[in-house]
């Protein structure tokens, strides 16, 4: 009787993977054997190993891990002075707020900071250094995403930390270990899973950003995500637009496979 109530509560999850899951993902693959005529084809495959896709798809793998990398450089100590501090739920509702603010009003809003006449233009003459060229460059593009992203690396960082025994700590300092070796040998080791985590949560969707790229770089920055765009709203050519897609679901999945292997051996 529990097996078949157990099975019944899954009906609705099994729809759920089925119909946003696997059906995009089978129509996606369906779309990439087409070209831009209708004619099916495996050119688009051809296509995409070409140097114009190549250098746009390393591109896309150098900002990415640019974007995770300060990203982590900046949520590990956060995170980790989160977890010391008195107020620490106030913090991450703090931390947490701007992810519930539409990510294009996020992205406006850094239009007028970083603009000709904005606050930072405004600070930086204030200063002495006169007003710069800050909108679209490969620094504004970088600093916007990390700021966007940065609260999904904070999250599951600040969780394993939360979870570390403290008595673990304690052993180390009566023991006569430094701060460095503390951290080195207990504390990053003990919350690797958590980095993992949080590095999952921004490579993987780094790797398809179009819009900030649109609105902040100025189409100075292409990535695999601007192509997308492109070849579904501008050149109508679905098949290479979903032929992009499948390289980057296969990527995804190579670093979602990765990372979970990594937890579990970790563990």
């Amino acid at each position: 009787m529990q097996t078949n109530t157990r099975n019944l509560y899954l009906i609705p999850y099994i729809l759920w993977m089925v119909l946003f899951v696997a059906a995009p993902v089978v129509l996606i693959f369906y779309y990439s054997l087409f070209d831009i005529e209708g004619n099916l084809t495996l050119s688009n495959y051809a296509n995409f190993f070409t140097p114009v896709y190549m250098q746009m798809t390393l591109s896309s793998f150098w900002y990415a891990f640019l974007i995770t990398l300060f990203s982590l450089l900046i949520a590990y100590p956060t995170a980790y002075f989160l977890t010391k501090t008195k107020h620490k739920q106030l913090w991450l509702l703090l931390i947490i707020l701007p992810t519930w603010i539409n990510l294009l009003l996020k992205a406006y809003a850094f239009l007028g900071i970083f603009g000709t006449y904005g606050t930072a233009n405004n600070l930086l003459e204030w200063l002495g250094a006169g007003r710069q060229q800050i909108l679209f460059t490969d620094f504004s593009f970088v600093f916007v995403s990390v700021y966007i992203f940065i609260p999904f690396m904070i999250l599951p960082i600040y969780n394993s930390i939360e979870k570390l025994n403290p008595s673990l700590l304690d052993a180390a300092r009566d023991l006569g270990s430094s701060s460095w070796t503390t951290f080195k040998r207990i504390i990053f080791p003990l919350t690797i899973s958590g980095v993992k985590s949080g590095c999952q949560a921004v490579f993987i969707p780094a790797l398809s950003l179009f819009m900030i790229t649109r609105l902040i770089a100025g189409n100075r920055v292409i990535t695999l995500g601007t192509a997308i765009e492109q070849h579904f709203l501008v050149t109508q050519d679905w098949g290479m637009g979903a032929t992009i897609a499948v390289f980057l679901i296969l990527a995804m999945a190579i670093i979602i496979l990765f990372t979970n292997t990594g937890r579990r051996s970790a563990r």
